[in-house]
């Protein structure tokens, strides 16, 4: 199977930036966005009622995804957002330094954890289920450390707080009784709860990004020298690496993935290395086991109308073209599914694959 390139819908509604992006947990295939709008859409990518764009051009149009459910509750950028198994709930979390329970049918919080002395102190970057049933939800922020939530209990106190970073935490990811957590201070932390075990894997620069294998035996590392890493869990060792020079990664937090059933390893463009005039934002991809480039999918603004939204103002007071960053991802049934979804700066979200 060649690396799908080519967009399929768009999903349209961001008034911002699109900062956060989850499939429902398999088979479901609808779309959860968290944009810096303060607001969290789902829609379902392929109605089978879409209406094609009406063009002058021979070219078909890209259909348009149908926006279901907007839920509303954050009062800062949605950062990161998770799907229960159940595809009944999902939790949130941003820049208002609160983790949000939501209930998928009626759109309401059922649960608002932190947002007082036991909670973080500054923006959450990462939000994951865990436990059996999805009972608990851990989160990992700006300030530094992680917090356990227990989701059928009534206090407002965390069940646990992992300090040990000496960052921000960018990101994090639970298989079974671990917890894994990436942190700016360069450094991988894997965390066994029922052991009270923390092992620690240096990588020496901020870690950006973690995605690990379906048997977690390899973890598919971002840090911002412009690499991804594959890594062997149990040895700590460097299994194979990923890069190319009209890719950067040095600035922004940009995530990857492994997508394709574990054959592709692929990142977003932070658009520092080759900038776009025609503010297109790019996917890179490359072969899991090779580590051969084997797809730059170019990424657009988005649909007719959204031209406009292209330009910034300059202190200068004169026009600057903007590029569309892309710095999240999706795959459905965690990479292994037949589609994927990528959004960023122009507030669109794109989704290759399957029909």
């Amino acid at each position: 199977m060649a690396f799908p390139d080519k967009p399929t819908a768009h999903l349209l509604g961001s008034n911002g930036p699109v900062h956060a992006l989850a499939y429902s947990a398999s088979p479901g295939t609808y779309i959860l966005t968290g944009s810096a709008d303060r607001t969290i859409r789902l829609y379902n990518p392929f109605p089978s009622t879409t209406v094609p764009e009406v063009r002058s051009t021979a070219k078909p149009a890209i259909p348009q995804g149908r926006l279901i459910q907007t839920y509303a509750a954050h009062g800062y950028e949605v950062l990161s957002i998770d799907v229960a198994r159940d595809n009944e709930r999902f939790a949130s979390g941003g820049g208002d330094r609160s983790v949000f329970l939501w209930d998928v049918a009626t759109a309401v919080t059922t649960r608002r954890f932190g947002g007082n002395a036991q909670g973080h102190s500054a923006r959450i970057n990462c939000v994951s289920f865990a436990g059996d049933g999805d009972s608990l939800v851990v989160s990992g922020g700006f300030d530094t450390t992680v917090r356990m939530w227990d989701t059928k209990s009534n206090s407002f106190k965390p069940i646990q707080v992992l300090d040990e970073a000496r960052d921000s935490i960018t990101s994090l990811l639970v298989h079974g009784p671990e917890v894994v957590v990436g942190s700016v201070d360069g450094r991988v932390r894997s965390y066994d709860i029922r052991m009270g075990r923390c092992t620690t894997d240096v990588l020496g620069t901020s870690v950006t990004s973690l995605n690990m294998t379906r048997d977690g035996r390899t973890m598919l590392v971002s840090t911002l020298d412009s690499k991804l890493r594959l890594m062997d869990r149990d040895k700590g060792t460097c299994l194979r690496t990923y890069s190319n020079p009209g890719w950067k990664n040095e600035e922004l937090r940009v995530q990857s993935l492994l997508g394709g059933k574990e054959k592709y390893v692929v990142a977003g463009d932070e658009m520092t290395a080759e900038p776009n005039a025609n503010g297109e934002g790019r996917v890179w991809a490359w072969d899991l086991i090779s580590g051969k480039l084997v797809a730059k999918v170019t990424v657009p603004w988005g649909p007719q109308g959204f031209e406009q939204r292209k330009r910034v103002v300059g202190r200068d007071g004169k026009e600057k073209p903007r590029s569309n960053i892309i710095s999240c991802m999706a795959w459905r049934d965690d990479g292994w599914g037949d589609q994927y979804c990528v959004g960023g700066t122009s507030g669109v979200v794109t989704v290759f694959g399957a029909l």
